[in-house]
């Protein structure tokens, strides 16, 4: 008998490639109680090292999808200050989340410790809401992305073209949301609300996903399959000569090249003096050279190397 190995990375590029239509979208996202389970154990420092950043994420993610619990104890933390600043309003805040869900003990915290206490929002967990600002859809994003193994800002750039961070964007053609899901795809990756910011961001980043699988990480392929569809990249062995789809490309990949500047310290305008720097270095040279070749003329030698 002939045992074949693999590892586990190959063995979810297959499954992608195996289940192209079935996939759900939340499928790469674990389940709130085992989000809130590994939250717990990051959070104690219980078989891992102890980690008030990661258990804080993990404790989001879950409270995202609806767990009271991860609510209670995203309160906890503001409370207490674990990993953070101890902030009443915020901790209040996320008790209040929980006694929605029917925590009992939240309901108890609240009354005991934070009678009176102002309710704030939590800006580095922020609540669905129907309409939310750039600020939240990104913190949503930075959560997500790692899940499907995408680059966030990416994922950001992509949504900027496609629905300029707004929810409630609706196109001709029926696409839908933050990433502008088509019915049939928020079908095909298992959405069953695409109306739903966080729902709109898994299937969108399940294509991405997929197309990231299909086309061996070539970016441009990925957009332009996102935008015209895998058949139409396949069919034409590259970006389809397609006047929307090739705008789209460019406009994306120029958005996802500011994000890398701006994360490596770059702006346009110091790549711009960088290369007007190196050009006035060059025109410097060349003066120089020309100079020791007059200057040689005049003496009647001419060395090979002074000649520029």
């Amino acid at each position: 008998m002939v045992v074949f190995m693999i590892d586990r990375q190959s063995l979810a590029g297959l499954v992608w490639l195996l289940l192209p239509i079935a996939f759900p979208a939340s499928a790469l996202v674990p389940a709130p109680d085992d989000l809130r389970e590994e939250a717990v154990r990051y959070n104690n420092g219980e078989g891992v090292t102890q980690d008030y950043v990661r258990a804080y994420e993990l404790y989001c993610l879950a409270a995202l999808q609806g767990d009271g619990e991860a609510a209670y104890y995203l309160g906890a933390m503001h409370l207490n200050g674990w990993g953070r600043e101890a902030d009443d309003a915020l901790a209040a805040g996320w008790f209040k989340q929980a006694e929605k869900h029917g925590d009992l003990g939240a309901s108890r915290m609240l009354e005991d410790q934070l009678s009176g206490a102002t309710l704030a929002a939590d800006p580095d967990c922020p609540l669905v809401v129907p309409t939310p600002d750039r600020a939240e859809v990104t913190t949503w994003v930075n959560l997500l992305a790692p899940y499907y193994d995408l680059n966030p800002e990416l994922v950001l750039s992509l949504i900027q073209v496609e629905s300029n961070f707004d929810a409630r964007a609706k196109s001709p053609k029926n696409a839908r949301g933050l990433m502008q899901l088509m019915p049939a795809t928020a079908k095909r990756f298992g959405v069953s609300d695409i109306r739903n910011p966080i729902q709109n961001l898994q299937g969108g980043m399940a294509y991405l996903r997929w197309l990231s699988d299909h086309f061996k990480g070539k970016v441009k392929l990925i957009l332009a399959g996102y935008n015209a569809g895998e058949d139409a990249v396949k069919k034409h062995k590259g970006i389809p000569p397609y006047k929307e789809t090739r705008d789209y490309v460019r406009r994306i990949v120029h958005i996802y090249a500011g994000y890398i500047r701006a994360r490596r310290g770059l702006s346009k305008s110091s790549a711009n003096n960088a290369s007007n720097k190196a050009r006035v270095k060059k025109e410097t040279a060349l003066q120089q050279a020309r100079a020791r070749n007059e200057r040689a003329l005049a003496r009647n030698y001419i060395s090979p190397s002074s000649i520029k």
